[in-house]
């Protein structure tokens, strides 16, 4: 058992120090989150894969077992150590330890991981020298012509099978670089080729055609009504039995009491009247018009619901907004409070998360709060990515909250694998609020939601209201 328990360690102390030899880079970057000094990185980098590869040898030898079940056990007990102190800090820096094979955040799975293996160390440490187990060599020798074999088959399947995972990860590596580089071919030939489509619906600046539609209570309502009431209009076309239309309902009416002093949103639904008379009060509505079929719809080059167009002064001042998306994002620029510098209350600010849930960005947390502005397909925020999420990992208890305020789609944040909270701002417009321009930018909100800081432009900038260092090079 003490033989067979060395075994297990050696293995798992030579794939370890290989591996780390294999990605120097990353070692020194796991070293640096856990918080060595970057001047020991390089050095420590070489010394501990050095370390864990002595003591697998050592492991297999019958003199020097006992030393290096001694020297796997103080390296784990190291290694424990190190990662309690950075979970108790709220750290979760990459383990990285078995290089580009395995790294992942650790948790107390690592911890409980790296306790089985001190008691496996422990385990033949307590069998005193003497009895720690032959060397592979003698054990070798000791084995039948079957038996040599059999050990000879299994060393070979062993063998195998790390050859194989190793030649896994290098062809997802090269794979990922290859479809990477074929993507920006892709965009490059479709920026060529194919001119972005029109906008929906009526051109900007187009007149806005005039209607005349029936009330809730019957009366008739004209567009020049509409208009006399000095405020901007927002059509949306619904219709009855639209799962989308009922969904971006539930928004209308919290729209219409929250921004009745700068919008009028104008609901325009078809068919039955008492139908949508039972809808509009389902939802809360107001100002909400029927048309006999589709003639307004029509009209503003509607094609499908729901479906939205911001008028100004009698002018269409939007592209048609189709579908939720769209319109929560034509709402939301449609409705943007004044510009606010520091020192004034952080306006609220409602944008969605990934999963669609509506996030107030500027509510007081009772902490201070970065807000990053950011854009995934920005070249300055792409050099500056690794820092943020080396941040992410290493941030200690008294760091400020991150919330990431991001263009482009959900997907494409999500491949940034940021552990903050990112919400949408596809238009840009908190960002302008803000007083921000480009990406990356960054603002502090203080513990009562007021604006603490000016903007701050640049990695550098956004880098040092997070209290982190660059580690990249990245420019500021």
């Amino acid at each position: 058992m003490a033989f067979t328990t060395r075994l297990v360690l050696a293995a798992v102390f030579a794939l370890a120090g290989i591996a780390k030899l294999l990605d120097r880079a990353g070692a020194r970057r796991s070293l640096r989150e856990f918080g060595v000094a970057d001047a020991l990185t390089r050095p420590l980098a070489l010394l501990l894969p050095f370390a864990e590869l002595s003591c697998a040898a050592a492991l297999l030898t019958g003199a020097f077992a006992w030393w290096g079940a001694a020297g796997a056990f103080a390296l784990l007990a190291l290694f424990i150590a190190a990662i309690v102190v950075n979970l108790a800090r709220g750290r979760t820096p990459d383990c990285h330890c078995f290089g580009k094979l395995h790294s992942e955040p650790i948790g107390w799975s690592t911890v409980y991981r790296n306790i089985v293996l001190a008691a496996l160390a422990v385990f033949v440490l307590v069998q005193s020298p003497a009895h720690a187990g032959p060397g592979l060599v003698v054990w070798l020798r000791s084995l039948t012509a079957i038996e040599s074999m059999f050990a000879l088959v299994v060393l070979a399947l062993a063998a195998l099978a790390v050859f194989q995972v190793t030649m896994v990860v290098q062809l997802l590596a090269q794979n990922g670089r290859m479809m990477l580089r074929i993507e920006a071919l892709e965009a490059k030939l479709g920026n060529r080729v194919e001119p972005a489509p029109p906008p929906a619906g009526l051109p900007v600046t187009t007149e806005a055609p005039a209607f005349s539609l029936q009330g809730l209570d019957g009366i008739p309502v004209t567009l020049e009504t509409l208009r006399g009431l000095n405020k901007p209009l927002l059509l949306l076309f619904t219709e009855t039995g639209c799962p989308a239309c009922e969904l971006i309902l539930a928004d209308v009416g919290r729209w219409q009491r929250e921004h009745a002093d700068r919008l009028l949103v104008v609901p325009i639904g078809r068919g039955d009247l008492n139908v949508n008379r039972a809808k509009a009060l389902r939802h809360g509505l107001e100002h909400a018009l029927v048309q006999t079929n589709r003639e307004v719809a029509e009209a503003y080059q509607v094609q499908g619901t729901p479906s939205a167009v911001l008028l100004k002064d009698g002018l269409v001042a939007s592209p048609l907004a189709a579908g939720p998306d769209e319109i929560r994002a034509l709402m939301f620029g449609a409705t943007l409070p004044d510009p606010v510098t520091k020192g004034d209350a952080a306006p609220s600010l409602e944008l969605r998360d990934l999963d669609g849930k509506p996030v107030d960005i500027a509510a007081p947390r009772g902490r201070r709060k970065v807000l990053l502005f950011w854009n995934p397909s920005c070249g300055f925020c792409k050099a500056m990515l690794g820092d943020v999420r080396s941040w992410e990992r290493t941030r200690s208890r008294n760091a400020p909250e991150l919330l990431v305020v991001s263009a482009g789609s959900a997907e494409a944040n999500r491949q940034q694998r940021f552990r903050s909270p990112v919400v949408l701002d596809p238009i840009f417009g908190a960002a302008g609020v803000f007083g921000a321009t480009g990406t990356p930018s960054a603002i502090v909100l203080d513990e009562n939601g007021r604006v603490a800081s000016d903007v701050g432009v640049g990695a550098t900038a956004v880098l040092s209201m997070l209290g982190a260092v660059p580690a990249s090079g990245v420019p500021g």
